[in-house]
């Protein structure tokens, strides 16, 4: 199969998002109170809209549902599955082989309010 090409403003779109996530896995990794914020952010848009409106699939086993839930989770950034680029996903406490990829939409909403403290 043939891959698809990709045009300048789809490189420049990727390239800006690597860009980001590289820059919100540092300031995660050094800043522990905007690993904190981030993490209480999700947390709240779970309680308001359910689990089902943050991961990207909420197809997973109860433990690690209610571990989420109860906001047992690390936030980081790393790609969910080989052929994916980075984003952010939750890792639940005591299961770090478990990624579990949040919304695209939502990963670009908080990209930019991080960006923008």
């Amino acid at each position: 199969m043939r891959e698809s090409v990709k045009g300048p403003e789809d490189l420049e779109k990727e390239q800006a998002w690597n860009e980001a996530m590289a820059q919100l896995k540092f300031t995660l990794e050094t800043e522990p109170e905007a690993q904190k914020a981030l993490a209480e952010q999700i947390s709240s848009d779970i309680e308001e809209g359910g689990i089902e409106s943050v991961l990207e699939n909420s197809d997973i086993s109860t433990e690690i549902q209610s571990s989420i839930e109860s906001g047992n989770f690390e936030v980081t950034i790393d790609a969910p599955s080989e052929d994916a680029h980075d984003q952010i996903v939750l890792v639940p406490e005591g299961n770090i082989s478990e990624k579990i990829p949040i919304r695209f939409s939502l990963s670009e909403t908080y990209v930019s309010q991080l960006g923008d403290s």
